[in-house]
């Protein structure tokens, strides 16, 4: 751990996801402003999981990835399993994004949570509903957001994620 800054205690924490069009980045950086607003002493960054190479200077770690076809990104999934003893030492949290609709479908985990779960040492994963925009997507996407019947919207819950992030805060303080 940090040394302690104006009597509190200076974390680090990372908060990295795996986005494909943006909407899972957008919640990674809710839940670091989160963090940063319930621990100004904290010192939290934010990097996609391809971009880090070492955990060794972070106290937690936040994980997360948009989900498709029932399965994490690589690039997050590979960060989880390249540093799982890293991963192990500290307190890590894990999300995924990516179920669309009211309510959000498919309502099962990803295929690769439980594993990474085991992996990481998380506390917790949690699920957020995703965003799905049809002009965002490629070609083939399109073709099996259509053949899936995956609604069109922003399905995001800010106030689930605000809540889970203020959970993690909790967790955090106890450290």
């Amino acid at each position: 751990m940090s040394a302690p800054v104006g009597g509190q205690l200076a974390l680090r924490v990372l908060v990295t996801a795996a986005s494909k069009h943006g909407a899972t980045a957008e919640i990674a950086e809710r839940i670091a402003a989160a963090l940063r607003s319930a621990l100004p002493a904290a010192e939290v960054d934010v990097q996609v999981p391809s971009k880090v190479t070492t955990l060794e200077r972070y106290d937690a770690v936040v994980l997360g990835s948009a989900v498709y076809a029932g399965r994490w990104l690589d690039s997050a999934r590979n960060l989880a399993v390249k540093h799982s003893a890293e991963l192990a030492r500290v307190p890590v949290w894990l999300f995924s994004s990516g179920p669309v609709g009211d309510p959000p479908k498919p309502d099962e985990d990803p295929v690769d949570a439980a594993p990474l779960v085991v992996a990481t040492g998380a506390r917790q994963h949690a699920v957020f509903a995703g965003k799905l925009e049809r002009h965002h997507l490629r070609f083939a996407e399109r073709v099996v957001a259509t053949a899936l019947r995956a609604p069109s919207g922003d399905f995001r819950d800010w106030a689930a994620i605000d809540a889970w992030a203020s959970r993690i805060v909790q967790e955090l303080q106890k450290v």
